[in-house]
């Protein structure tokens, strides 16, 4: 039994690890990304229509399937017509990384 509710609460602590900076990710993501990307990532169609780009929804699969380094260099350095999100640090990049790891 001792051994049943150790693996129990180890599997529970993990599952929380894996989204670990989430809340504080959601902060910086209302405050820096929602103007362009929407309140859950499903983008805006004004933004992407007047920088002539395709938005995914960061949602979706394509997004969900890169790499959390990948998507930190984009938070930080940009990509395509996409600028860096000013003023976060590495720390912060990756707390925006693990909120959108959990958009649905």
């Amino acid at each position: 039994m001792k051994t049943i509710t150790i693996a129990t609460l180890t599997l529970i602590a993990s599952v929380g690890l894996a989204y670990a900076g989430a809340a504080e990710g959601k902060e910086l993501y209302t405050a820096k990304c929602v103007t362009c990307h929407g309140a859950n990532g499903e983008g805006k169609p004004a933004i992407a229509k007047m920088m002539n780009v395709t938005q995914r929804p960061l949602a979706s699969k394509e997004v969900q399937a890169r790499p959390d380094a990948e998507l930190k260099k984009v938070i930080l350095e940009g990509q395509g017509k996409m600028k860096p999100v000013n003023g976060v640090t590495a720390k912060q990049a990756d707390d925006i990384v693990a909120y959108l790891r959990t958009l649905k």
